[in-house]
């Protein structure tokens, strides 16, 4: 068996140098939908609006819909958050939870992860709480603390994504929440597979996302916080690294999503995937993975899978 998934590894590495000499000569035609580790010219059963699968090393994208094409993404926009916080740096610093919190979590049915206004966490600890629980509070406490104030953190976040030549990206939130409106902050598949490969390029970033669960032990100026992934793929789709969940009544569901199997990483979004059930944005990213790594890579064992991660 051992013989057998060197073998494997060894073809799978082949066609992967060809892949990627393939793919970097073929830049300009960045939406073209092909995989070629896969039967099927197209994965079957994605119920998602837009999405888009690519290459986690070069971007090339594998298969896409509507890459192009405008919509919101819920807190997906996370990320964001969290990348413009990461390049502040400074992430030991204390940082104490504002009393907005209440009435911003309160007005718009805001995921939290439970922080109490007055609580003194640093800001590495908040990036915990925004990225795996979701914490709308937590991203109104960053974002007061590093714009400082939510105006210019916002600027800072608009300002990141056109450096990032993120160019059909807009924020108005630091959290995706539909302020003014559920269409105000808005990105497309393909800028967002962007964001994500360049947020997932950052240690801090890529370590916190890839946790199932993290807790804080309760200090002299914090409560006791155990803080759960929203990411069902994180548990369920051996693999995955990450990254982020998204959802609002204009956004649907969502999942901007990043697996690595045989030593092969792809990152894909799915938008809309359903009104209201995140189990679908979830399958909807495991058909994506799974059609992406193709017969090749599915018929090494998972553990062979694995090894290479």
């Amino acid at each position: 068996m051992r013989t057998f998934a060197r073998l494997m590894m060894a073809a799978v590495t082949g066609v992967l140098v060809v892949v990627s000499g393939h793919t970097a000569a073929a830049a300009p035609l960045a939406h073209t939908q092909f995989s070629p580790l896969s039967s099927s010219p197209e994965p079957q059963g994605v119920q998602a609006a837009g999405a888009e699968l690519a290459d986690g090393v070069t971007g090339a994208v594998r298969w896409s819909r509507q890459a192009n094409t405008r919509a919101p993404m819920g807190s997906i926009t996370k990320v964001m958050t969290a990348l413009v916080v990461i390049n502040e740096g400074n992430l030991d610093r204390p940082v104490t939870v504002p009393g907005g919190i209440i009435a911003y979590d309160n007005k718009y049915g805001a995921s939290t992860a439970n922080l109490v206004p007055g609580e003194v966490l640093t800001a590495r600890q908040l990036l915990y709480a925004l990225l795996l629980p979701s914490g709308c509070d937590a991203a109104y406490t960053l974002a007061d603390a590093y714009g400082p104030g939510q105006g210019a953190f916002i600027g800072k976040m608009n300002g990141t994504a056109a450096r990032l030549g993120l160019r059909n990206t807009h924020f108005t939130d630091p959290s995706g929440l539909p302020a003014p409106d559920g269409y105000s902050t808005y990105s497309t598949p393909a800028d967002l597979v962007a964001l994500g490969r360049h947020a997932m390029g950052l240690p801090v970033f890529r370590d916190i996302v890839r946790q199932p669960t993290y807790h804080v032990a309760p200090g002299p100026a914090n409560r006791d916080h155990v803080w759960n992934t929203t990411n069902r793929l994180v548990r369920d789709y051996p693999g995955t690294t990450g990254i982020k969940t998204g959802s609002t009544d204009a956004a649907g569901t969502c999942l901007l999503f990043e697996a690595v199997r045989a030593g092969v990483p792809l990152i894909g979004v799915v938008l809309h995937s359903s009104p209201d059930d995140d189990g679908v944005a979830a399958a909807d990213a495991q058909r994506m993975l799974t059609w992406g790594y193709g017969p090749i890579v599915g018929a090494l064992p998972l553990s062979a899978q694995l090894m290479l991660r």
